[in-house]
């Protein structure tokens, strides 16, 4: 390849058609459509940026990473993205890839916001920076389910232990008894931190579990394989500002030879190009070119691998001919592979905002809301030393906890949580008010503590609304809509009513806000949790791995390996490929399953 354009393309300048080649492209060059390159990646955030980075490390390997998203290719540095305490405010914006819900049942028939992230690091830039690795139990659910033990949490270490660095947190305290550097790397590319800034709730939020302790325990580091207990959050946040998938696996290694990154390029679908002994191969991708109205084929020498996330990489292998054979007909796509499982088996996250008020002049984050001097101020700390409020997203506590066995939730339908070391529920302490419902009231201090439904049962799915490639898929996670999921959070509202009345919390709650206040029997907590819930924004499982070969109906859609069954030379490698969702914020998890599929592609060519 010829000269690297790097620093004018960081620049943000417009690459004509020409023959030059760059690490970062704004879109399609001709240089780019007239090569082929061994591996074509699709989607640029956590999982395809890793294995992007992991396979560009063999310099006898191209690879081209393509991202629909960015205007210009340094969109992850843009002051929207990098502040931690605006990260709310990203949704609905030319970041987000905007998509909607249909009604759904489970929540009164609301539809409801659905936001990916559609710039260069995907959702790693708009979410909310929790990193979670998940419990040793959900890995292991893994293997099983898929009858491959590289799955499992003992073998997977090695990949989590290189994966993250722990970086001094940006206000400068002592993370002493905050988490275990043991569990941790010191040589990842992902860099994360304690909590940078303290709030009075987390502080009190600890003493409550030294008080309830049989109940709500304190755990050194929910990321040591058992999530279960009250810890400190972690959080891939670096020098105060949000650190992405972008920032750790591509800027830094723009300048390799055999590297490329094109922005702005949208894959519309998977496109076969032979077979190979009688299976069909999708070593190929349509690329469309809005400006023109033109498509463009890309070809692969050895596998295109869809990184699109578990809304768009479902969507591309139905547009592709993948899929249920009957709903893709009724939609006038011609099926080139059954394979029913695809777009099924959508896990997501409840999020359930608990609120309460809270004894008039005490400081709370309310403040940011309410104050525009100190907003101004946080603000302006924050640009001049990447200190202060505007460097936390949510809460600096956050609980992990499990129903008792003898729940009545669980005579309803088994527990449906991996085991013991993964929680039920999610408890985040935040003191301001939060939701995704009602108003905030112009005035007033306020606690919400954010109930997240962290082991569903729920199952739901992504199909097409039509051929369009441009058209947005339908979004179906069915929330709450299995029995089990319902009484699950009625309890655990019952359960954090206990925790909020420990002794720590005396003075300084004053009490439920709106209808949490009157909710006390069974009918009132799921009138109230189903008017009141959303999204923790975690959809998963809807191109799942699963046993080798097997093709039954509910056996996955891909191979242990993450090569998408009944198909040469496709893989799915991102959130999408888990058969269940981790007990946990989904971003590290994609982060560790991408470093295994990185050396799973990798030894797939020897």
């Amino acid at each position: 390849m010829s000269h690297r354009l790097t620093s004018l393309l960081l620049a943000g300048a417009v690459l004509a058609p020409s023959e030059a080649f760059a690490a970062l492209h704004q879109g399609l060059t001709s240089a780019l459509a007239h090569t082929t390159f061994d591996y074509i990646i699709v989607g640029g955030g956590a999982a395809g940026a890793v294995v992007a980075n992991r396979l560009s490390e063999d310099h006898d390997i191209s690879v081209l990473l393509i991202e629909a998203g960015s205007r210009k290719g340094s969109d992850f540095n843009d002051t929207a993205i990098e502040i931690p305490g605006r990260s709310a405010a990203l949704q609905k914006t030319r970041f987000d890839w905007n998509f909607t819900t249909t009604p759904q049942v489970g929540y009164d028939n609301r539809s409801i916001a659905y936001p990916r992230g559609h710039v260069l690091g995907g959702s790693t830039a708009i979410n909310v920076m929790a990193y979670c690795r998940g419990s040793r139990d959900d890995y292991d659910r893994w293997a099983r389910v898929t009858g491959d033990y590289g799955w499992s949490w003992d073998s997977l270490f090695p990949y989590i232990l290189n994966l993250d660095r722990v970086t001094p947190s940006a206000d400068g305290h002592s993370t002493a008894g905050q988490f275990n550097p043991d569990v941790h790397g010191h040589t990842g590319l992902l860099n994360i931190s304690l909590a940078n800034y303290f709030i009075e709730p987390g502080a009190l939020s600890i003493n409550a579990s030294h008080e309830l302790s049989s109940q709500f325990p304190f755990n050194l580091d929910f990321n040591s394989g058992n999530t279960v207990g009250l810890s400190y959050t972690q959080q891939t946040i670096y020098k105060g500002a949000r650190f992405t998938s972008a920032h750790g696996y591509l800027a830094p290694f723009f300048e390799r030879p055999n590297l490329d990154v094109v922005v702005n390029t949208l894959v519309t679908k998977v496109v076969q190009t032979g077979t190979h002994r009688d299976v069909p191969a999708f070593r190929a991708v349509q690329v469309y070119n809005s400006s023109t109205n033109t498509t463009t084929k890309l070809t692969a020498r050895h596998e295109v691998i869809l990184s699109a996330g578990a809304v768009k990489s479902p969507h591309l292998l139905m547009l592709s001919g993948i899929g249920d054979t009957s709903e893709l007909s009724a939609v006038g796509i011609e099926p080139l592979v059954s394979l029913p499982d695809v777009g099924k088996n959508l896990q997501d996250h409840v999020f359930l905002p608990l609120i309460h008020t809270v004894v008039p002049g005490v400081f709370t984050l309310n403040q940011l809301r309410e104050n525009a001097t100190f907003a101004a101020a946080a603000l302006a700390q924050w640009t001049n030393t990447r200190t202060g409020p505007l460097t936390l997203p949510g809460g600096d506590t956050w609980g992990w906890f499990r129903l008792p066995a003898s729940s009545s939730a669980f005579e309803i339908a088994p527990d449906p949580s991996a085991g013991e070391t993964s929680a039920h529920y999610e408890a985040i302490i935040e003191d301001t008010f939060i939701s995704k419902v009602l108003t905030p009231p112009s005035t007033g201090n306020f606690l919400t503590l954010l109930l997240n439904l962290i082991s569903p049962a729920s199952r739901g799915t992504i199909s097409l609304a039509s051929a369009d490639p441009l058209a947005a898929p339908l979004i179906d996670p069915r929330f709450l809509t299995a029995p089990v999921d319902i009484a699950m959070i009625r309890e655990a509202i019952r359960a954090v009513r206990v925790f909020l009345a420990a002794p720590a919390w005396q003075g300084w709650i004053t009490g439920e806000y709106g209808a949490l206040a009157n909710a006390t029997t069974d009918a009132e907590l799921d009138a109230f949790a189903r008017s009141n819930a959303d999204s923790v924004d975690h959809v998963s499982g809807t191109v799942a791995m699963g046993p080798r070969e097997c093709t039954r109906v509910g056996c996955g859609a891909l191979n242990p390996d993450l090569s998408v069954k009944g198909t040469v030379g496709l893989r799915v490698v991102d959130a999408s490929a888990f058969p269940f969702i981790i007990s946990g914020h989904t971003q590290g998890s994609t982060y560790i399953l991408a470093e295994r599929a990185s050396d799973i592609i990798k030894n797939a060519r020897h």
